[in-house]
């Protein structure tokens, strides 16, 4: 079985780190990947013989719930999981809505990843645990999500944004304190606070909720 797949992140560094995880099954086959949405579509006009599609949420130019709607009426053959550093209830919500068949965090590793797939491929639909529970609460409690994205009051230092820029890159701590002249501990310092400021717990989660609010 040839299972052929297109990734689309605007971030080139997660889609080495897809890709790397869908290396280990010899039935996967990675034909293209797209920096947004847009891109995506444009490809997609060039050839959609794809079974499925690992999309991105937050993406410029057109974002992943978007570019979902639209490929869903355009090649409604083709199977679209999301795959993203957020599991908030809107994000879910709208994903659903639509079209996408699976919800699935970047965090997932190798394996959960191609049993997502395939269980998506064979009519099921992936979304991690948690993420399933949030899905039954919102079909039984509707919410209306039609209103505008707020976007929060983060005050980052100059220096704070220049090394989450650096780690958006997917920079190692050693290569960002040579980048801008600081020790490790001094950017490991810089990286405690800006987790502590933008309320996350890993890398991933800081550059997307960096980006979402137009830090970086």
């Amino acid at each position: 079985m040839n299972i052929k797949i297109a990734i689309a992140d605007d971030n080139t560094f997660l889609i080495s780190t897809v890709k790397e995880k869908l290396s280990f099954f010899e039935d996967l086959n990675v034909k293209f990947s797209a920096i947004n949405g847009s891109d995506l579509l444009c490809k997609l006009e060039e050839s959609h013989n794809l079974d499925l599609i690992l999309m991105d949420i937050e993406m410029p130019v057109l974002n992943g719930i978007e570019t979902t709607e639209i490929v869903k009426q355009k090649y409604p053959h083709i199977k679209i999981i999301m795959l993203t550093v957020f599991d908030n209830d809107e994000n879910i919500f709208n994903a659903i809505k639509a079209g996408a068949d699976g919800y699935l965090l970047k965090e997932i590793n190798a394996k959960d990843l191609h049993d997502g797939i395939t269980e998506t491929l064979n009519g099921g639909a992936a979304m991690y645990p948690s993420i399933a529970l949030k899905t039954l609460k919102l079909l039984r409690n509707p919410i209306d999500f039609n209103f505008k994205d707020v976007q929060e009051d983060i005050k980052l230092s100059e220096r704070e944004i220049q090394v989450l820029e650096q780690l958006s890159k997917g920079l190692s701590y050693n290569v960002i304190a040579e980048n801008l002249i600081l020790s490790p501990g001094t950017i490991r310092k810089h990286i405690e606070n800006i987790y502590k400021k933008l309320q996350v717990h890993n890398k991933l989660e800081a550059v997307e909720k960096a980006k979402k609010n137009n830090l970086i």
